[in-house]
């Protein structure tokens, strides 16, 4: 088997996951993880298959026919990374504003540590009427890194750009 990662994006619509999941199907493959969501009207995910070698190329093309749908991208899978790793879960909680993300990621990216899954979202706040930023962050980090070392220098970030960084391990 050949696991194969599709991404898939396009105007949300009733039967966009159907059409990619009979094609899969029809082409002797499974559906084994996916993130699927609608964001602004956008429909829009990342789907890992598994397929039988020789009939990859063949779903490759098959997906093509959703050109009219979906804008598909699909990626051979990449062993994943052999090196002993533990995981850590953030989370984030402040007032939004501009560049929140990219603080936070190139905090982590600087201690090695790399992003498994991440979640934003922005909401009103209730007592202040302005926005509020939440995410959870889901990460891997080398055995090698000092987990107070990364959690020293996300409460300096936080406290830099006003944010509540909750390290939990």
């Amino acid at each position: 088997m050949k696991t194969l990662v599709l991404t898939v994006i396009g105007s949300d619509r009733a039967g966009l996951v159907e059409a990619v999941a009979r094609i899969v199907d029809e082409h002797g493959g499974n559906w084994e993880n996916s993130q699927l969501a609608e964001l602004a009207g956008t429909f829009a995910g990342v789907i890992e298959v598994s397929v039988p070698e020789p009939r990859a190329d063949e779903l490759q093309t098959a997906l093509s026919s959703l050109d009219e749908l979906l804008t598909v991208a699909v990626h051979s899978a990449v062993a994943p990374d052999s090196a002993a790793r533990r995981q850590v879960t953030f989370t984030v909680l402040g007032n939004d504003h501009p560049g929140i993300v990219r603080e936070i990621s190139a905090a982590l990216r600087a201690q090695d540590v790399s992003i498994d899954h991440l979640t934003t979202q922005t909401r009103d706040a209730a007592m202040s009427g302005g926005r509020l930023f939440e995410a959870t962050i889901v990460a891997r980090m080398p055995a090698s890194v000092d987990v107070e070392s990364v959690r020293t220098e996300l409460e300096r970030l936080a406290a830099e750009i006003q944010v509540d960084i909750a390290l939990a391990e």
